[in-house]
């Protein structure tokens, strides 16, 4: 007698997900009532005009705002530093920046751009607490605080290089120019 052989045709099995539906009935409301929802703010941010650009014919305010570690310094791009604030044993004074540029817009009620140069191990905190007193100042009174606009369109870049910084102990003079955002200076 033969023996037939009888091959099984092996279905495949079901996969069963329950376990796994349950988990995610639990897990998503709870990852969502645990979840940290933060507020960004986002700046709208120039870059600074290129070098090479035609100077323009008439005569405007081109606010520049410079951290440096030690001060800071508030100019115009064609004349010079302005005012220098000194760094103090808290900190930079952001307050007599505020106040500086109050002065500058009471003058140029119209100018609403400033770029702020920064060197290059300047901490974010600073770089914001400096972008905040340009753009607006605060003013309480009456237990309430108005904000006002200084210079809401902010420009960054590169600060440029200090002449006396960028000689040696000896005196010796750099081989070559510092290099900046608005080019070599």
């Amino acid at each position: 007698m033969r023996r037939r052989l009888r091959r099984r045709r092996i279905q495949p099995a079901e996969m069963n997900i329950t376990a796994f539906m349950n988990l995610m009935v639990i897990l998503v409301p709870f990852l969502l009532i645990t979840a940290v929802f933060t507020r960004l703010t986002i700046l709208e941010l120039n870059l600074p005009p290129s070098s090479t650009a035609a100077p323009d014919p008439k005569r405007e305010l081109q606010l520049e705002v410079i951290v440096r570690a030690d001060a800071l310094e508030i100019g115009e791009r064609s004349s010079g530093v302005l005012r220098r604030i000194e760094k103090s044993a808290t900190g930079h004074d952001y307050a007599e920046l505020s106040k500086t540029l109050r002065q500058i817009k009471e003058r140029f009620p119209d100018k609403t751009k400033a770029t702020i140069l920064s060197e290059p191990n300047t901490s974010y905190d600073i770089l914001v607490q400096v972008m905040d007193a340009v753009r607006l100042y605060q003013v309480a009174g009456n237990g309430v605080k108005q904000r006002y606009e200084l210079f809401p369109e902010i420009a960054i870049g590169d600060a440029p290089g200090r002449a006396n910084a960028a000689a040696d102990e000896t005196g010796a003079k750099p081989s070559k120019p510092i290099r900046t955002a608005r080019g070599a200076r």
